[in-house]
C-alpha cells in the first residue's frame, strides 16, 4: 500500500535517519518505536505527505486513502459533537444530496423515451448502487457506536464542541477519522487522551475493522495487543521486525548478541591469519599459503553490529523529610458545577508511603479531586493534608506550560535556587539534554522532550507527596521505565493518575475508581481491579456486588457488601417460610432441590478458589522467570524460554476453565 525506499531526513546537516526502505502492506498492525527525537512523528508526516524528505522515494497509489492523527492539532468549535463527527462523511453527504437533486429530477421530467432521461436514469442507478455499497444507510448509527465508544455519552453527542476539553476533542478527532476507514491508519500517541476503556474499545477496533496501521505509542500494552510488526527508529536506521512488541525486544537482544559473537569469530580468525602471513612472509616454502591467506584476507567482508543508543535519563527522586502518617483524609469531600456534580461523599485515608491509582473515564473528576487536594478549587465536605507534607505536583498539561522562547538551560535556570543552580548542566546531562542539547529553544522539542525538561523542574525541591497526573504523556518507554523504578523506590507517597496499565502494574497498591459521581477503593494492583471490572459488567449492577463474592473475587465497596448481606438474610427467611402447609409433597421436592442448588454452588464456588489460587502461583512463577530473563545469562538460557511460554500457555487454559466456572456459577445462582 506504501512503498518507502531510500528514505534520508536530515535537520542542519544531522541525518534523523538515512537510507530507510520498507513496505506497509494490507493487515498489517506496525509499531513505530524509538527514543523521543528518534524521529517517529516526522517519519509518520512523510509517509502521509505533509513533510518532504530530505532524499528518498515514498510510493503512495492513487486509490490509497490515509488517515492521519497528529499528537496536536488545531480544533473547530463551531458544532456539536454529532456534527463534528458527521463531517467524516462529507463525500456521502455529497453524493446523497447529487441523488436527491437527480431523483427530483426524474419526478417531475416526463420525457421517459429521451435519451436525456435514459442517461440520468443510468446515472442515478449508478450513484445509487455506491451509495449503498459505501453503508451510507448506517452511517449514524457507526456515528454513535464510535463516539460512543471513545467515552461519550448519548447526550454529549448533541452539545458544542467548545464546552469539553482539548482531550476531549481529539476523541472527535480520532472518531472522525476512525469513520472514514481509510486503507492506512497514521496514529500519533493516539491513547494520550483516552481512559483504560476507550483504549480497550480501540485495541479492538483497530484488531478487527482496521485495513493497514502504523502507530506511535508508549504504552506497551496496547501496541502489544494490536501490533504484529515493529520498525525500529535507532542511531539513524530503521531496523524491520516481523513482530510485536514484546518480541521484537527480545529479537533485538539475541540479533545482537549474535553479531557480537559471529564478530569475535571472525577477529579470532582474521588475527590468525595476520599471525601466518607475519610469520612466513619472508620463507619461501610457504610462499603460496601465504599469498593464499592474503587473498583470503582481502575478501572477508567484515561483520558489522547494530549500534545500541544508551543514552537514557537517570532519575532519582532527593530524600525526602518524613510526613505525618496520614498524608491525604478526605471525609464525604464534594465538587458540583452549577447542576452537574462531579462527585459527591468521597471518602478515603492514604497513609504515608502508599502508592495508589486514581483511573476511570476522562471527565469522571480525576483531575478535579487532584486540584481539590493541591487547594486549587473550592469544595465540599473535610480535606485534610498531613503534617509536614511537601507536594510535588505534575499537572497534565505541565509541559505546555513552559516558555517556548526560552532555552532549555534558560528554562531551568529561571526556577532553580540556590547551590542547585551549579549543578543543572549536571541535571540536564542526565535527562539526556547535555552539551549542545541545553542551548535548545523548547519550541523545537518534541512531546516527550518537554515532558522530560518539566520532570526535571518536579525534581528541583525535595518533596514527600508526588501528585503526577498522566506523567506518562509522550515519555518513550525506556523513560517510563526509569521513572517507574525512580517512583518505585522514592520513600514517600504518590498518587498517580494515569491510564497506562503497564506504567501502573506493579507501581501501585490501591486503585480509586472514579465513575457516576462516586469514588470506591480497590485494594490491589491495576489488573486485579480490571479483572474484578471484567467480571462484574458481566451481570446486572443490582446483584453486582453478590455476584463477584460467589466468583472468589474481593469487592472494596461498602454499599456492595451490604447488597450481599441483605440477599443472604432474604434468602435465608425464604427458605424457612412455610408456604401452605408443611405437608405439601411439591413444597418438599422444592426445598430438596434448594439444598441441591446450594451444594452445587459450594462445589462450584470451591473450584474457583482452587483455581484462582492455582493461577496465582502460575503468575508468580512468571514473575520470577521475567526477573531470571533480564539477566544475560537467563536470557540465553533455552530452558527458562521454553519454561516461561509453556507457563504462558497454562494461564491462559486455567484462565479460560476459571471463566467457565464462574459461568456455571452465574447460571446456577440466576
Amino acid at each position: 500500500m506504501i512503498s518507502v525506499e531510500g528514505l534520508t531526513v536530515e535537520f542542519s546537516v544531522v541525518p534523523l535517519f538515512s537510507g530507510a526502505s520498507f513496505v506497509v502492506n494490507d493487515r498489517d498492525r506496525i509499531a513505530l518505536v524509538g527514543k523521543n527525537g528518534a524521529g517517529k512523528s516526522t517519519l509518520l508526516k512523510i509517509l502521509c505527505g505533509k513533510q518532504r524528505p530530505t532524499s528518498g522515494v515514498v510510493s503512495v497509489p492513487n486509490d490509497t486513502t490515509i488517515g492521519y492523527l497528529p499528537q496536536v492539532m488545531i480544533l473547530q468549535d463551531d458544532t456539536t459533537v454529532r456534527e463534528e463527527a458527521r463531517k467524516a462523511f462529507a463525500g456521502m453527504i455529497q453524493l446523497k444530496e447529487r441523488l436527491d437533486r437527480m431523483n427530483n429530477e426524474l419526478s417531475v421530467r416526463t420525457d421517459y423515451e429521451s435519451d436525456e432521461y435514459m442517461s440520468l436514469v443510468e446515472r442515478y442507478t449508478e450513484e445509487h448502487e455506491r451509495y449503498l455499497m459505501m453503508g451510507a444507510e448506517n452511517y449514524e448509527a457507526e456515528i454513535e457506536r464510535t463516539l460512543m465508544g471513545l467515552g461519550f455519552t448519548r447526550t454529549d453527542l448533541e452539545r458544542p464542541t467548545n464546552e469539553f476539553s482539548g482531550g476531549w476533542r481529539m476523541r472527535v478527532e480520532l472518531a472522525k477519522i476512525l469513520l472514514q476507514k481509510p486503507d492506512v491508519l497514521l496514529l500519533d500517541e493516539p491513547t494520550n487522551h483516552l481512559d483504560i476503556e476507550s483504549i480497550q474499545w480501540l485495541e479492538q477496533f483497530l484488531i478487527q475493522s482496521a485495513k493497514a496501521v502504523v502507530l506511535v505509542s508508549h504504552d506497551r500494552a496496547f501496541i502489544n495487543n494490536v501490533t504484529n510488526r515493529t520498525l525500529e527508529i535507532s542511531c539513524g536506521k530503521i531496523i524491520d521486525y516481523q513482530v510485536k512488541y514484546d518480541e521484537y525486544v527480545q529479537l533485538r537482544k539475541e540479533r545482537r548478541e549474535q553479531q557480537i559473537r559471529a564478530y569475535e569469530n571472525q577477529q579470532k580468525e582474521i588475527a590468525e591469519m595476520k599471525t601466518f602471513i607475519e610469520r612466513f612472509r619472508y620463507k619461501p616454502t610457504k610462499a603460496v599459503q601465504v599469498q593464499q591467506k592474503i587473498k583470503q584476507l582481502e575478501k572477508i567482508v567484515p561483520i558489522e553490529i547494530d549500534e545500541v543508543d544508551r543514552s537514557a535519563m537517570r532519575l532519582k527522586f532527593p530524600p525526602c523529610l518524613r510526613s505525618g502518617d496520614y498524608p491525604v483524609i478526605c471525609e464525604e469531600v464534594g465538587k458540583s458545577y452549577g447542576e452537574h456534580t462531579v462527585f459527591t461523599d468521597v471518602s478515603f485515608t492514604i497513609k504515608r508511603g502508599e502508592k495508589v491509582a486514581f483511573v476511570g473515564k476522562n471527565g469522571e473528576g480525576k483531575s478535579t479531586l487532584v486540584k481539590c487536594i493541591m487547594g486549587e478549587i473550592p469544595f465540599t465536605g473535610n480535606l485534610k493534608i498531613g503534617h509536614n507534607i511537601q507536594i510535588g505536583y505534575f499537572a497534565q498539561n505541565q509541559a505546555q506550560l513552559l516558555d517556548e522562547s526560552l532555552s532549555v538551560f534558560d528554562t531551568i535556570d529561571r526556577v532553580a535556587k540556590g547551590d542547585i543552580r551549579l549543578r543543572i548542566n549536571d541535571i540536564l546531562g542526565a535527562f539526556m539534554f547535555g552539551g549542545e542539547n541545553a542551548d535548545k529553544k523548547v519550541k523545537v522539542l518534541s512531546g516527550g522532550e518537554r515532558s522530560r525538561l518539566a520532570m526535571i523542574r518536579l525534581l528541583l525541591e525535595p518533596v514527600n507527596l508526588l501528585i503526577l497526573d498522566e506523567p506518562t504523556n509522550h515519555l518513550d518507554m525506556q523513560s517510563k521505565d526509569v521513572l517507574k523504578e525512580a517512583i518505585k523506590a522514592f520513600d514517600g507517597t504518590v498518587i498517580v493518575v494515569s491510564h497506562d496499565r503497564e506504567f501502573l502494574d506493579g507501581l501501585v497498591t490501591k486503585v480509586y475508581e472514579f465513575g457516576g459521581g462516586m469514588v470506591k477503593e480497590h485494594l490491589g494492583g491495576i489488573y486485579d481491579f480490571l479483572r474484578r471490572k471484567q467480571i462484574a459488567s458481566l451481570d446486572e449492577l443490582s446483584i453486582r456486588g453478590v455476584r463477584s463474592e460467589e466468583c472468589g473475587v474481593r469487592n472494596d465497596d461498602k454499599n456492595m457488601s451490604a447488597v450481599k448481606t441483605e440477599s443472604q438474610s432474604n434468602s435465608h427467611s425464604t427458605l424457612h417460610t412455610p408456604h401452605s402447609t408443611t405437608s405439601d409433597v411439591s413444597s418438599k421436592l422444592a426445598y430438596l432441590e434448594r439444598k441441591e442448588q446450594q451444594k452445587k454452588v459450594k462445589r462450584v464456588e470451591k473450584s474457583i478458589k482452587e483455581q484462582e489460587e492455582k493461577i496465582m502461583k502460575l503468575e508468580d512463577r512468571i514473575k520470577e522467570l521475567d526477573a531470571i530473563l533480564c539477566t544475560p545469562e537467563g536470557a540465553s538460557d533455552m530452558t527458562v524460554v521454553t519454561e516461561y511460554t509453556s507457563i504462558k500457555k497454562l494461564i491462559d487454559q486455567e484462565t479460560e476453565r476459571w471463566e467457565h466456572l464462574c459461568e456455571e456459577l452465574d447460571q446456577l445462582s440466576q
